[in-house]
């Protein structure tokens, strides 16, 4: 049986929690969803891919990865396909943001003063700030560091080879190229290779309409290109991603 991971909260014991504080690691908490992701891609992918990014950035500079957030915002249809879909567990605004500021304050009565939300479901991304702000709100001993956007800023030509086939936009990336990629490095044995097959909404206009018209949902939650993924565009995405949180971390709480 594999033992404990290093810098895995949820393996770690009270006592090595309270050493990791007092040595003053910062915390990083995962923030995903449970959300379809098209036949090939499991529920979890959201909360799966954050939190193995932070264990690998942990590797490089010290930092205690707390249990990922597995519920997420609404899941809109232009983005994540939408909430037809069985499977997609979602949480309202308020109660996001009520959900993220206990976690952050729970971290900082176990001793953590330097904080950090790592999204990865899109539709989060307008909640965090608040969440983070209620938070020192309530603790003015504690920062907490908002990574919104896992991704960094790739040049033209980064993104013309990691997407040879035209690159559409992060906001359709969607259970496509990069997620796929990614999992076939992450968790191969979770994709369900036989299923993967490119989709799109036949109509993703500029805009949005509640409630959705139907031609605003994939048939089957794929927004692009899945069929595009490699293992080696994955490594590059992962690559990339690991390195904009530990320069992240590292910027703002000092180089360990």
């Amino acid at each position: 049986m594999p033992g404990p991971r290093p810098y895995l909260m949820e393996d770690m014991t009270w006592e090595e929690v309270r050493d990791a504080a007092t040595a003053g690691l910062p915390a990083v908490l995962p923030i995903g969803s449970t959300e379809q992701h098209g036949p090939h891609l499991p529920l979890s992918t959201d909360a799966v891919i954050p939190t193995e990014i932070a264990l690998a950035a942990a590797q490089i500079t010290p930092m205690v990865v707390a249990p990922a957030i597995h519920y997420g915002a609404m899941s809109r249809p232009l983005i994540g396909g939408g909430e037809r879909f069985p499977g997609t567990v979602s949480l309202r605004a308020d109660t996001l943001i009520a959900t993220i500021r206990e976690a952050l304050l729970g971290l900082a009565k176990s001793g953590f003063a330097k904080l950090c939300l790592f999204n990865w479901h899109y539709e989060n991304a307008a909640y965090l700030w608040e969440a983070a702000d209620l938070a020192v709100a309530a603790r003015g001993d504690i920062r907490v560091l908002v990574i919104e956007h896992p991704m960094p800023e790739f040049s033209p030509r980064e993104l013309d080879e990691l997407f040879p086939n035209g690159f559409t936009g992060w906001n359709f990336e969607h259970a496509s190229h990069l997620e796929t990629s990614i999992m076939f490095v992450l968790r191969p044995e979770l994709v369900r290779r036989d299923r993967i097959a490119d989709d799109q909404a036949a109509r993703a206009p500029s805009w949005d309409v509640v409630p959705a018209p139907d031609d605003f949902v994939p048939r089957s939650g794929v927004l692009m290109k899945p069929t595009d993924a490699t293992e080696e565009a994955g490594k590059r995405f992962l690559e990339a991603s690991i390195g904009r949180l530990v320069e992240a971390v590292r910027t703002e709480f000092g180089e360990r």
